[in-house]
């Protein structure tokens, strides 16, 4: 018997609509990890990418354990002598709820152009109101543990 490989030509993609609210970030992002990866699909293959689309909504009521809020820093560099700047995870929150959920699906996706393909099927928006009705997407039921 031999092993199933996929190939680009027949990966079947679905859409996925995921409601943050109230869910851990961490635990959250693992999940729509392994969708965007495709490790949910029998047909999984590391090199290609087999992933689904998936779309976050209510970014902005993602909660975090601890004192995460005021302790958890972003940082990033505007390529400057002396440009570093870095933000809190609630300043971020108030900012741009959207890149809190991208950069932490981010950094558990293969890093690469495989990676960055990846990316590009995550669809994060901080309210309840997404454009991609026409894709008729699926709730995606992601299990809240506390």
């Amino acid at each position: 018997m031999k092993s199933f490989m996929a190939s680009a030509a027949n990966v079947e993609r679905k859409w996925y609509v995921v409601d943050a609210a109230d869910q851990t970030l961490g635990r959250l992002s693992s999940e729509i990890a392994k969708v965007l990866r495709g490790k949910n699909k029998p047909t999984y293959t590391p090199n290609i990418d087999t992933g689904d689309f998936v779309i976050v909504i209510n970014a902005e009521k993602i909660k975090v354990t601890g004192k995460k809020m005021d302790q958890k820093i972003y940082y990033h560099h505007s390529d400057y002598v002396g440009g570093m700047k870095e933000q809190t995870l609630k300043e971020k929150l108030a900012k741009k709820p959207e890149d809190v959920i991208t950069l932490a699906v981010k950094g558990m996706l293969p890093k690469g152009p495989l990676g960055r393909s990846m990316l590009t099927k995550l669809h994060v928006y901080a309210g309840a109101e997404h454009a991609h009705a026409a894709q008729k997407p699926e709730v995606l039921e992601i299990a809240k543990r506390y």
